[in-house]
């Protein structure tokens, strides 16, 4: 059973930073595609990025590029989402999630696990 649990997130002005946690289940790394989704009130979900088994080809969403880095340490069964120059649009509550199948940004828009997320809020 996958569980994935966030950590993280708070409030920062613009121009600042945050890293965030996601602890997981045994192997959750090494068997899944996983990556970090955020929603906003009354937007849509938004795959931000993702990463291969084994941290393999990460990658994002232009709306976060150059800003934001994914990475997973196996032996600590944790996924971290590295995010600097945060800007007020990138407020919203980030989940951390796994899925089978293609390991992309697109792949979050359903049917994946997920774990109850972490806000972020960045003020202007």
């Amino acid at each position: 059973q996958v569980q994935l649990v966030e950590s993280g997130g708070g409030s920062v002005e613009a121009g600042g930073s945050l890293t965030l946690s996601c602890a997981t289940s045994a192997s959750t790394g090494s068997t899944y595609c996983m990556g970090w989704f955020r929603q906003a009130p009354g937007k849509e979900r938004e795959g931000v990025a993702a990463i291969g088994p084994r941290g393999r080809y990460p990658n994002y969403s232009d709306s976060v590029k150059g800003r934001f880095t994914i990475s997973q340490d196996n032996a600590k069964n944790t996924l971290y989402l590295q995010m600097s120059v945060l800007q007020p649009s990138d407020t919203g509550m980030y989940y951390c999630a796994a899925w089978l199948g293609t390991c992309d940004t697109y792949s979050m828009r359903a049917n994946v696990y997920a774990g109850q997320g972490t806000q972020v809020t960045v003020s202007s």
